[in-house]
């Protein structure tokens, strides 16, 4: 038996073993050590928002009585001992919601069961006693009675401002647009009709009233219409505690923003992302994949094809913002005034497509994702081995079925790799958003009944934008950052979701149309 000659003194690592391979997997484990933490982060602090946590009743040593959720408590910064920071709500009566308080001033500190939350529209939370209930026509009401007309005139009020917004976005909304073009008198008349029909259930909600007492024993009328929920946490229950945090993250999901961003839910944005980053894909797929193709399969391969190559490379490194302000010049002020003129200059001057809107917005996020998708793509066509094509065409296939029934099933995966790549990148991406249609508020979402149906002129809401906003522009930092954190996560997952769809789909179709090494 020949033995291969070796040199003397050096012998060579298996395959596999060595320093670099335990150094990439523990950078491999650090790296999701690191995302495990943050995603714990997140959801301590954003979930952890809607716990209805206990209620605590301070006496102080200067005789001041409050009442509030404890939030943190961190070290003094002058001194010894620390200190802890309360939400005691109450704004209309104290001028702020927070409240610190050196521990060491705290003489007692109880739970008081019949200390109530009540969480109104404006002015934030009201923490105190209830006295009395004040209806508009009927006798006032003390005690079990108070509370038990309050939650009753509550539930109504869920109703009517359902009612409310099904009216508001069903008939109203699209009368009003309707109502600019067709200014017909039936047209007036069902719209009088349901603006008559607000006004009549906003009048039912108007007109109670519920005496409330603050902890230092201040008391305050509040209208009933104000109010949205009420609770008594000290009251409750661990299981009634986890079905009232089940619903509060729902309606986290479900609803609306209000009171400037940091109360409320972020469907909207949930609503927004989800359509814009699909519109994306549609968009930049075919171009994409087009690109790739001719790059790899068509084009003759020399210095002009290896220019091109080098710049498609080089315009993945481009900042966001320079598409950004590329979108708004060139989509929303060249294409999209154009449009304006030429077929809605009845509007004009207030613009239609001459604004930033969702079709701006997905088009210059496909712009910013093109040259992964290319690259991923035809690197997906490279691995495809040349006997595959040969094989085709020897067998009598065109070079265009070739194309369409050989290599791009092949390559399906590829693409799919570029598409979650695209997604990942789109998702989280703000700054071009801010130029070319994204809103702070958005009232209406881009789908709806309503012919067309999808209204891609439109601005939208979007979550990364809720979270830049709510974090610097709110008035109120410390109330936002729970909702930041919360939004942060679900940003997370909404990615997560997409990514692992396209996952799914890539898999499957590699297992079917799987591509060999090249020889």
């Amino acid at each position: 038996m020949i033995r291969a000659w070796r040199r003397p003194g050096r012998a060579r690592l298996p395959r596999g073993e060595g320093p670099w391979a335990w150094l990439a997997a523990g950078s491999i484990s650090l790296s999701l050590l690191l995302l495990a933490l943050l995603l714990v982060l997140l959801a301590s602090r954003g979930l952890g928002h809607f716990w209805p946590s206990d209620v605590a009743q301070l006496t102080l040593a200067d005789g001041r009585v409050l009442a509030g959720r404890e939030v943190r408590q961190t070290p003094l910064p002058d001194a010894e001992g620390e200190e802890r920071l309360y939400r005691t709500g109450n704004r209309d009566l104290n001028g702020d919601i927070w409240t610190w308080v050196p521990v060491a001033d705290i003489e007692t500190e109880t739970y008081p069961r019949e200390l109530m939350v009540l969480e109104r529209r404006r002015w934030g939370d009201f923490i105190g006693r209830l006295v009395a209930w004040m209806p508009d026509e009927g006798e006032r009401l003390q005690g079990e009675a108070a509370w038990e007309a309050l939650r009753a005139r509550l539930a109504e009020q869920v109703r009517w401002r359902e009612e409310i917004a099904r009216l508001r976005d069903r008939a109203l909304l699209p009368l009003a647009a309707r109502a600019e073009w067709d200014e017909t008198p039936e047209t007036n008349r069902v719209l009088g009709d349901v603006e008559a029909r607000i006004r009549v259930l906003r009048d039912r909600m108007v007109g109670d009233l519920v005496v409330m007492e603050s902890a230092d024993g201040r008391r305050i009328r509040l209208p009933v219409e104000e109010i949205l929920r009420a609770r008594w946490p000290n009251a409750m229950s661990p299981v009634a505690k986890f079905a009232d945090w089940g619903k509060g993250l729902w309606r986290f999901l479900s609803e609306g923003p209000r009171a400037g961003n940091v109360e409320g839910g972020v469907w909207p944005a949930i609503f927004g992302t989800i359509l814009m980053v699909m519109l994306m894909s549609l968009l930049v797929t075919p171009f994409g994949v087009l690109a790739a193709v001719y790059l790899n399969e068509v084009a003759h391969q020399g210095r002009l094809t290896r220019l091109v190559r080098i710049g498609v490379r080089n315009l993945a490194g481009v900042p966001s913002i320079v598409y950004g302000v590329f979108g708004l010049g060139v989509f929303v002020y060249g294409l999209g005034g154009r449009l304006d003129q030429w077929f809605f200059e009845a509007s004009l001057p207030s613009p239609t497509f001459g604004t930033g809107g969702l079709l701006w917005a997905s088009l210059t996020l496909a712009l910013l994702t093109l040259p992964v998708v290319i690259v991923a793509t035809e690197e997906g066509l490279a691995r495809i081995p040349d006997r595959q094509r040969e094989g085709a065409l020897a067998l009598g296939a065109t070079r265009l079925e070739m194309l369409s029934r050989v290599v791009l099933p092949m390559a399906t995966p590829a693409m799919l790799t570029g598409m979650i790549l695209a997604v990942a990148r789109a998702a989280g991406e703000v700054a071009p958003l801010m130029l070319v249609g994204v809103a702070k508020l958005a009232p209406q979402v881009p789908l709806d009944g309503d012919f067309p149906f999808l209204h891609l002129e439109r601005k939208f809401m979007h979550l990364g934008y809720h979270i830049f906003d709510t974090a610097f522009h709110s008035n109120d930092v410390q109330a936002a950052m729970p909702l930041v954190y919360a939004t942060a996560l679900l940003l997370v997952l909404v990615i997560l979701v997409l990514n692992l769809t396209a996952i799914f789909l890539r898999h499957h179709l590699r297992s079917r149309h799987g591509s060999l090494s090249r020889l």
